[in-house]
């Protein structure tokens, strides 16, 4: 079985699945991208490294009994996909609290927060988890019948690594569609 866990960055991905309890092995593919050297190019603006996806699916290629995390294990072969949302306000603080500076942005995205700036890489985020790009494209490649859906806003990760857990061991039925942020846009 692979399960990939998927969703915009500050949705608690990595936090989930460190803290979930499992006999399959969890692949941190940002880890592998570093580690293995497969990036493409590097996007100045974001400050991010462009993944080769080509060389991350053939380094997948016959991993089983796995859980991929990343906000691009989506892209690949999976069993099941966990997709974790999370209010855009809450993605814009949880990548604030991890070091994305206020100081590069240009515009605020309509954050109800205290008007401050968000970085390019924090708006985009924000907008991408209102929109459902990530939910969207998991249901494009793996359809609803295979996709599961967990909110994590205001939620102890603890909880989500069960809620994932239940994915894994087959204890929860497919949710594509059940969260919504669209008013926040």
């Amino acid at each position: 079985m692979r399960v990939a866990v998927t969703g915009t960055p500050g949705t608690g991905k990595t936090t989930a699945t460190d803290l979930l309890e499992t006999d399959l092995d969890v692949i941190h593919l940002n880890e592998v991208i570093t580690s293995e050297e497969f990036s493409t190019d590097i996007d100045e603006e974001r400050g991010s490294l462009v993944a080769d996806m080509d060389a991350l699916a053939e380094w997948l290629d016959g991993r089983e009994d796995v859980i991929v995390e990343s906000h691009l294990a989506h892209n690949f072969g999976a069993d099941r996909v966990v997709v974790l949302r999370a209010h855009p306000d809450t993605v814009v603080s949880r990548l604030r609290g991890r070091g994305d500076s206020d100081a590069k942005a240009r515009e605020n995205a309509g954050s109800t927060e205290p008007p401050r700036a968000l970085t390019r890489k924090a708006r985009e985020n924000a907008e991408s988890e209102a929109l459902d790009v990530i939910l969207s494209e998991a249901v494009h490649h793996h359809g609803t019948e295979n996709v599961y859906e967990i909110d994590t806003t205001d939620r102890d990760p603890g909880d989500v690594a069960a809620e994932i857990a239940a994915v894994v061991a087959g204890e929860r039925e497919p949710s594509a569609g059940t969260v919504s942020y669209v008013d926040w846009l």
